[in-house]
């Protein structure tokens, strides 16, 4: 079974080791790079500004001698560049036209491909680059560069002919730290790829300040963003230079080579993910307007993926940050349900208690949301109602966890009512199908709805957006309610946040750590021998697969065979190929069948960026059919 990789490319943003004005020694160590970095797979290399010959010659930019040299190593970077299919950028000082340019030479396939001049030349404190170089031209020229004639200006993307999304633009050091970067004019050109070719002297706090004007960048332009750093070699005269590298995509940095650690960042970008994005937000035009394509020609799918996809995309790999995640999630709950029930004047909060993990993450947030408002604990309500596939454990869990938060818990059987009702639509209770299931979700819904009208409240919805993408509820039962807290957190996470409560709140801990160890199930079936019959994940599949294709299908848009391979590189063999497919099929099946019950969601708070709202981020007609989707499945 293949592994869809197409949509992924590898970069590296890397710092060379220098001599001052020595190009010949530097053209050298810049071919070493470009033959390791093709041996990794590297297909888009970025190098430091003036690299060919070190940033630091002062005014030896004006010798001619350095000039000549620079372009005689350029040209044998060029031609060695005809046996690495990889694309290069690498910076030197350039004379045209009776002006000093400090550029970026691009170059593919033995080709020189074009010119970018540096636009911003600084002049302040250390740096006197207006001593030497001119900004830019205003317009595209064309320059005969090593026996080339090429285009030479700012308004360039390299576009590759074999992958058209991959587009590169190009900008030097300064660019960058300005208000208006000339890479928000390449993005809005169509760029998904920027490369800085930069020479920024290290200070303290310098760093940080980088890596995050580099990332924020990246993610304000929906792009990959490649900042390669003078480093090792440089003068260090009044200067010292880190060889700080980063390798950022759409606001996170994918990799980073520290300050004075070797000058070499690198990661497989994803551009499906980057196109993507800019097609979902309609605020990012294209604006190509004075641009100049220029094509090359490059095959670029990796052998393999050298990048971390997590298991579960929800939730947060990092301890402390899971935390503050989790607690940030229940602070949003608490505010919402706090202002349905403030607006809706509730006088109480009605929740079915199960004993299992949803019923417990919504119990939690009414408390808070009491609490919040200034209400007592007896203005919750808490209704457990025990039928045909209740078990003790889950019973007692329910009045325990009640016990613990201080609110009453209600105990209504609803056995009897079930069967009356069985029996008034002519259904025999022996035949255990989806009429006798759903017949008790229904009546547990009537009872809830009833209870909370006599009681002033609204019935606080348990479902969650995992089981929302599944269909995993009974139409006008467990469906329904007057608002959903949970509408908008995964079961991976619903998990985690439960678990927060227990680490943090002594007094649940023992019984949310036991509805944490317990089968998630919707007990309408009668148990063996008091054990949980009936368990959700043997009947629809993993939840931590669900919600992983999930998140990768509505978030980025993936198609099926890149959530396939991409969730076999994640979860690294803990699921055969054939059993992540099968489960997969079923997803997509479950998904596209169940949008009728999205259709009529009860209202409930977005948490993440992933949501099914039909007011909000997900409209999809309820009989829109799944067979092109099924289609590459079976392709695989």
């Amino acid at each position: 079974m293949s592994c869809a990789l197409d949509g992924f490319v590898r970069v590296a943003a890397v710092a060379p080791s220098v001599r001052v004005a020595d190009c010949r020694h530097n053209a050298a160590g810049i071919l070493d790079v470009m033959e390791k970095a093709n041996e990794g797979g590297v297909k888009v290399l970025c190098l430091p500004e003036l690299c060919l010959t070190g940033y630091t010659c002062g005014d030896l930019f004006l010798q001619e001698t350095l000039l000549s040299s620079a372009l005689e190593a350029l040209a044998g970077l060029i031609e060695k560049s005809a046996g690495l299919p990889l694309i290069t950028m690498a910076g030197l000082p350039l004379a045209h036209e009776g002006k000093l340019f400090n550029v970026a030479a691009v170059f593919c396939g033995g080709k020189l491909l074009g010119i970018v001049p540096k636009s911003y030349i600084p002049n302040y404190g250390e740096f006197y680059e207006m001593r030497h170089f001119s900004p830019a031209p205003n317009e595209t020229k064309r320059a005969s560069v090593c026996g080339a004639d090429v285009p030479m200006g700012t308004k360039i993307i390299f576009r590759n002919e074999k992958m058209p999304a991959l587009k590169i633009g190009v900008e030097l050091c300064e660019d960058l730290w300005i208000p208006v970067p000339p890479s928000s004019f390449h993005a809005m050109a169509g760029a998904s790829v920027i490369a800085n070719l930069s020479a920024s002297d290290e200070v303290i706090g310098k760093a940080a300040y980088r890596k995050n004007l580099a990332a924020t960048q990246s993610g304000r332009l929906v792009c990959a963003y490649l900042y390669s750093n003078a480093g090792r070699g440089e003068s260090t005269t009044d200067m010292v230079f880190s060889g700080h590298g980063l390798v950022c995509e759409n606001g996170e940095v994918l990799s980073e080579s520290l300050p004075f650690s070797g000058g070499w960042a690198e990661a497989d970008i994803d551009l499906h993910a980057l196109r993507h994005d800019r097609r979902r937000f309609n605020t990012w035009g294209v604006e190509a307007s004075g641009y100049e394509i220029v094509p090359f020609s490059l095959e670029t799918k990796p052998a393999s993926l050298k990048r971390h996809f997590a298991m579960h995309p929800f939730v947060p790999g990092d301890e402390g940050e899971r935390n503050m995640r989790c607690e940030a999630i229940l602070d949003m709950q608490v505010a919402a349900l706090g202002k349905r029930l403030e607006h809706s004047g509730a006088k109480s909060a009605a929740v079915g208690v199960s004993g299992g993990l949803d019923s417990a993450l919504a119990l939690i947030v009414s408390a808070r949301a009491a609490q919040s408002m200034g209400w007592p604990a007896s203005r919750v309500t808490a209704v457990t109602m025990p039928c045909f596939g209740t078990t003790s454990r889950t019973k007692e869990n329910a009045r325990l966890l009640c016990d613990a938060l201080g609110i009453s818990c209600r105990e209504i059987d609803v056995t009897d009512s079930v069967r009356a009702h069985l029996r008034d639509i002519g259904h025999d209770e022996a035949d255990r199908d989806v009429v006798y299931e759903n017949a008790q979700a229904r009546v547990r819904t009537l009872v809830l709805m009833d209870l909370a009208n006599g009681i002033g409240g609204i019935v606080v919805g348990t479902g969650d957006l995992s089981e929302l993408a599944l269909g995993w509820s009974t139409y006008n039962g467990d469906h329904m309610s007057m608002y959903g807290v949970n509408a908008g957190v995964p079961k991976t996470l619903v998990r985690h946040i439960v678990k927060y409560v227990a680490d943090t709140s002594p007094a649940l801990s023992a019984v949310l750590t036991d509805i944490l160890d317990t089968p998630v199930s919707p007990e309408l079936l009668p148990s063996s021998g008091g054990d949980i019959g009936q368990r959700t994940e043997n009947i629809v599949g993993p939840y931590e697969l669900h919600d992983f294709f999930l998140y990768h299908m509505i978030r980025w848009g993936r198609r099926p065979g890149e959530v396939f391979g991409l969730c076999r590189a994640a979860f690294g063999g803990l699921y055969e190929p054939s059993e992540i497919l099968g489960w997969l099929r079923v997803f997509y099946e479950r998904f596209f069948a169940s949008q009728f019950k999205r259709s009529c969601l009860p209202d409930g708070p977005k948490i993440g960026s992933v949501s099914l709202s039909p007011r909000g981020d997900w409209r999809m007609p309820s009989d829109a059919v799944c067979g092109a989707w099924l289609a590459e499945l079976d392709s695989l």
